[in-house]
């Protein structure tokens, strides 16, 4: 197969990013529309296909306006790694370079986007067991045993980390655990030169609409289902891929440890602490652009002039 990806003149990739809720969908649409292009999801909730509501995914109608990749490709059964999927896009943007000069990725997994961007630290494979062992503990013990276990684990890595992010906790406990070093050692943070230009646009909007926002999504996704659906998954819960806010709040109550109105209290909640560590991890990019969202001449104006002088 020809490799575009060794060649590498004039091939844009547009990444849009920004927290939960504030509008990447239907601004990427617009510009893979723009461009006559399409779309790679960076949304690690966005993977599997079993969880429909509780990940926000664009609708059916969205979908059929413009193509978008890695959405519902995987099983919440089937591991599914950050270095797999800088893979798996690394071959579409390949396929799509071939025939276009643009591609647009959006999504709000900074690891995700950061690995496309930039490649990523080579951390061995760990054994699926030990990660079940540690979700469990997790499930058991609470965040503060988490944060506890990194600390003695790993204390470099506990002073970087965003210690109210289960997901990222458990993850360098895994790989202290299943390769006897600490995860901070695997961090080298060496950058990958990749042979396409990239233009970052992030999103945001001020903290009260965005919230509002968030608020009126988690209503929206109770209304359409979300409780049904985290009780169909409810058997699953232990698995890697359910370890996300709009699942864990609701599998809670389904254990009987609030009401349901507390759970979607900590819905509403835990989704806006998720939107603002998004927002901290994607802050400390200088290469993000940002704007509103409703923005849209703006930005693509901003777009056309970085080609234009590239």
């Amino acid at each position: 197969m020809k490799n575009i990806l060794g060649q590498g003149n004039n091939k844009y990739l547009i990444v849009v990013v920004g927290p939960t809720a504030v509008g990447k969908t239907s601004l990427c649409i617009h510009l893979a529309k723009c461009f006559d292009t399409e779309i790679i999801s960076a949304d690690s909730r966005q993977f599997f296909r079993e969880t429909e509501i509780g990940t926000a995914k664009p609708t059916t109608e969205e979908l059929k306006q413009v193509v978008h990749h890695l959405i519902d490709h995987k099983s919440i059964f089937e591991p599914y790694d950050v270095k797999e999927f800088e893979q798996d896009a690394l071959k579409i943007l390949n396929d799509q370079f071939l025939t276009r000069d643009v591609v647009v990725m959006t999504g709000g997994s900074g690891m995700y986007i950061d690995a496309v961007c930039n490649g990523m630290d080579e951390i061995p494979e760990i054994d699926p067991k030990i990660r079940e062992s540690v979700i469990l503990d997790y499930q058991e013990k609470g965040l503060g045993y988490l944060q506890q276990e990194l600390m003695r684990l790993d204390p470099v890595y506990y002073q970087e980390v965003d210690l109210m992010n289960p997901q990222r906790l458990m993850r360098g406990i895994e790989v202290c655990k299943g390769t006897g070093k600490s995860f901070s050692s695997f961090r080298v943070k060496k950058i990958t030169k990749r042979p396409f230009e990239i233009i970052k646009i992030g999103l945001e909007r001020d903290r009260k609409e965005l919230y509002q926002r968030i608020d009126l999504r988690m209503d929206q996704m109770v209304n359409e289902g979300l409780f049904q659906e985290a009780e169909n998954l409810f058997p699953y819960r232990n698995l890697n891929a359910l370890q996300t806010v709009g699942y864990s709040e609701i599998f809670g109550y389904l254990e009987g440890k609030y009401d349901k109105d507390e759970a979607i209290r900590l819905l509403k909640r835990n989704s806006r602490r998720y939107a603002k560590r998004q927002l901290t991890w994607f802050r400390r990019d200088p290469e993000i652009q940002w704007f509103h969202p409703e923005n849209q001449n703006e930005i693509i104006g901003f777009i056309t002039e970085k080609m234009k002088n590239n």
